[in-house]
């Protein structure tokens, strides 16, 4: 079905849990942008609410006029324990359910020039900085402030992701000036300046974060030439160093929006209280003259291990802990998601009951906790590969025996190969994946926009 300004659309793709009572559309757009529109009807339950915010930018306007510039900035923060910028503000619906929505993008850190590596999340960080039709710096937040809403954005390996929420009634609004970061930023040379002083503000902060740490150590270990051997973060220094060495770095930074913000590498998500029809509406007039391209995505071909090998390496931590990280590479299983292995795997190297590797090295007083899988972020479920990690709780005596427990983990392992998978380990995880999708417990909406984005 398509009609409306889409060449495609349906309302029945969706498979959604049975105690899930909001309403889906996917849709493709002519430039072949596809979104999904959700229509939830608990944002608008109460009808408190006379006025939705499909009036004419005129009327939002003269309510920007109103607004003193002095109260956002007081307001403005960067936040401290995310990648990007968060404004928050309240009012009379503070407490009500917000409308929100998010973009993500096919392209991330990967895709950076070695000459230039954290481009990709400087790139992010462009976006904020004004467009063509809204050339205030400030205009994206400080309308999201003032109507109760927050903003973020963040950069994985593969993709990018921007989210907000907003009161329900300013959701039109929040999208107009949303829809310009893919359509026309403007990315003035001056608040590049600025900008990168923001990036390596951010990776300071990152510097006490043990995991961020353990992450720049797995790039810097990886194989030379691999994708994995970046400086995914960026910072004053390899961004300012790279202008140095003679890199135009606004060339640079628009190559990567042309070759890659393009229709067929945008997922769009939209929550509001309004009707599915209403919602397509918006989506087709404020996102139809995002550039059309193809639904290619970035490949990346390597030779080669990752890592080497049996290697070991030791890294100071911030915090008081004592953690043995055991990492192995499995190829990539996009593809394979139905069968969930890796899962199957985490739950028996990670199984804390009797007869369990945690239950041993415990009873040796050697171990607190096991936790076991493929995490969520970009860099251990890319294209490339899956990174399957094991993560051990030493105590002190525990920190003195690390080979001896490699030892007992390997030993673990070669006791699950004799045995083939278990249909009832498989069928008791099935069973527990279905409870947590049928009562699946409620997310914030910018939450939930960016994990559906």
């Amino acid at each position: 079905m398509g009609g409306n300004g889409c060449v495609w659309s349906s309302d029945e793709i969706v498979i959604k849990s049975p105690n899930d009572k909001r309403l889906y559309r996917v849709i493709e757009l002519e430039n072949r942008l596809c979104a999904l529109l959700v229509h939830d009807p608990e944002i608008y339950a109460d009808d408190s609410s006379k006025t939705l915010e499909n009036n004419t930018e005129e009327d939002e306007e003269t309510f920007d006029d109103e607004y003193e510039d002095d109260e956002y900035e007081d307001e403005e923060e960067d936040d401290e324990n995310d990648t990007e910028k968060e404004v928050k503000g309240k009012g009379i619906f503070s407490q009500t359910k917000k409308a929100a929505a998010a973009m993500c993008v096919g392209m991330g850190s990967f895709c950076d020039p070695v000459e230039a590596q954290g481009l990709a999340h400087f790139l992010e960080h462009m976006l904020f900085m004004g467009s063509t039709e809204f050339p205030d710096e400030n205009e994206y937040d400080s309308y999201l402030s003032k109507h109760g809403g927050s903003s973020n954005a963040y950069t994985e390996t593969e993709h990018t992701c921007y989210h907000f929420e907003i009161k329900r009634e300013f959701l039109k609004g929040a999208l107009m000036r949303f829809s310009q970061f893919f359509i026309s930023p403007l990315m003035k040379v001056e608040a590049m300046e600025r900008e990168v002083l923001a990036v390596d503000s951010e990776f300071n902060q990152a510097l006490q974060n043990d995991a961020c740490r353990l992450q720049q150590l797995q790039c810097h270990t990886s194989q030379l030439g691999h994708a994995f051997n970046k400086f995914f973060w960026g910072n004053k220094k390899s961004l300012i160093g790279a202008m140095e060495k003679g890199i135009n770095l606004q060339e640079q930074i628009m190559k990567l929006y042309m070759n890659y913000y393009q229709g067929g590498l945008m997922k769009l998500v939209v929550i509001g209280g309004e009707p599915l029809d209403t919602l397509q509406s918006w989506v087709v007039e404020l996102f139809a003259n995002v550039r059309k391209g193809p639904q290619i995505k970035p490949q990346f071909t390597v030779e080669g291990t990752i890592w080497k090998a049996c290697k070991l390496f030791r890294l100071e931590a911030v915090k008081d802990v004592h953690i043995l990280d055991l990492t192995w590479t499995l190829p990539c299983l996009h593809q394979e998601y139905l069968k969930k292995s890796e899962d199957y795997l985490a739950h028996l190297l990670g199984h804390e009951g009797r007869g369990s590797l945690h239950s041993f090295l415990k009873g040796r007083g050697w171990a607190t906790s096991i936790s076991a899988g493929v995490g969520d972020e970009g860099m251990h479920r890319s294209s490339i590969a899956y990174i399957f990690v094991m993560s051990i709780h030493l105590t002190d005596s525990g920190l003195e025996k690390i080979f001896d427990i490699i030892g007992f983990v390997y030993q673990y392992i070669k006791l699950l190969r004799q045995v083939s998978p278990q249909k009832w380990i498989f069928k008791e995880l099935q069973d527990i994946g279905n409870m947590e999708f049928r009562f699946a417990e409620e997310q914030p909406q910018d939450d939930y926009a960016a994990e559906l984005a």
